[in-house]
C-alpha cells in the first residue's frame, strides 16, 4: 500500500496561491453556498455542508459568516444564484484538465476560460472529452513523521480504499467518496486529525512534462486559478521536479 504520490505539489501550490490572493474566503463562501442549495443549511444531515464547514473554520472563517452563506444557500436569506458547471480540456503536451466553476453568469465564466485554454496553447473541449480520465476520490493527508501504521490500521479499519506513503514519508488515505466521512472519522477516533481531507478528483494515468511544456502548463493552471468563478482546477500532468521544486 506504499507509494510514491505525485499529487501533492499541485496541491499545495494552489493552495498557497488560493491564500496569498485572498480568495480563499470568496471560494469556501461559495461553496458552503451551493452545498446547503443542494442539500439544506443543516451540517449534521448534509455531509458536503459539513465538509465545506469544516475547510472554513479551518481557515479561521468566522462560525457567522459560515451560517450566513449556509442560510442564503438554503433561501433563508438573499443572495446571488451561483450554479455549479464543469469545463473540460487539454493543456500543452496533451495534458488533460478539468475546471470546476461556481457562477451567476455562464457566458462570462465561459469566455474567461476559453481565454485561458487559448493564450497557453490548449483547448477547451466538449462535455465528456476529459472527464473519463479522472475520478471522484477521498483523500486525507498526514504530513511526514505520523505513525503510518497507526493511521494505516485505523483507515483500513474505516474502509478506506489505500494508503499511500510518500518518499519524504507524507501519508495520504484513499477512499471512494461514499466512505470518506466514515474514514475520517475513524482516523479522528484513533487522534488522528488530518493536515488535509476533501473529496476531489483524480486520474487513473499521468501524463509526464518535459520543462518548457510543464511550464506552459502551470501557466495555463495559474490563469484558470486567478478567475474569480474557479473553484477547483484537476489535472493529470506529471510535472518534473525541475518545474514543481519538489
Amino acid at each position: 500500500m506504499a507509494g510514491h504520490s505525485k499529487w501533492a505539489n499541485i496541491q499545495h501550490r494552489k493552495n498557497a496561491q488560493d491564500a496569498k490572493r485572498g480568495k480563499l474566503f470568496t471560494k469556501l463562501i461559495r461553496e458552503i453556498t451551493v452545498a446547503a442549495r443542494a442539500g439544506g443549511a443543516d451540517p449534521a444531515s448534509n455531509p458536503r455542508l459539513r465538509l465545506a464547514t469544516d475547510k472554513a473554520l479551518a481557515a479561521n472563517m468566522t462560525r457567522d459568516t459560515i451560517d450566513r452563506a449556509a442560510k442564503r444557500g438554503a433561501g433563508a436569506m438573499e443572495g446571488d444564484a451561483y450554479e455549479e458547471v464543469r469545463y473540460e480540456g487539454y493543456g500543452p503536451g496533451g495534458a488533460a484538465i478539468l475546471v470546476d466553476c461556481m457562477t451567476d453568469n455562464r457566458n462570462r465564466t465561459v469566455a474567461d476560460v476559453r481565454h485561458a485554454f487559448t493564450k497557453t496553447g490548449g483547448n477547451l473541449g466538449t462535455d465528456g472529452s476529459v472527464a473519463y480520465l479522472f475520478e471522484k476520490r477521498g483523500v486525507i493527508e498526514y504530513p511526514a513523521g505520523t505513525d503510518d501504521e497507526k493511521v494505516m490500521e485505523a483507515a483500513l479499519e474505516g474502509g478506506a480504499e489505500d494508503v499511500q506513503v510518500d518518499e519524504d514519508g507524507a501519508i495520504e488515505v484513499l477512499t471512494g467518496p461514499e466512505d470518506f466521512e466514515p474514514v475520517l472519522a475513524a482516523l479522528r477516533e484513533h487522534g488522528l486529525e488530518p493536515e488535509n481531507a476533501e473529496v476531489t478528483m483524480r486520474a487513473g494515468t499521468l501524463a509526464p512534462l518535459d520543462e518548457d511544456t510543464a511550464q506552459s502548463v502551470l501557466k495555463l493552471l495559474n490563469m484558470l486559478d486567478d478567475l474569480d468563478d474557479v473553484q477547483n482546477v484537476y489535472t493529470n500532468a506529471d510535472f518534473p521536479e525541475s518545474v514543481t521544486g519538489a
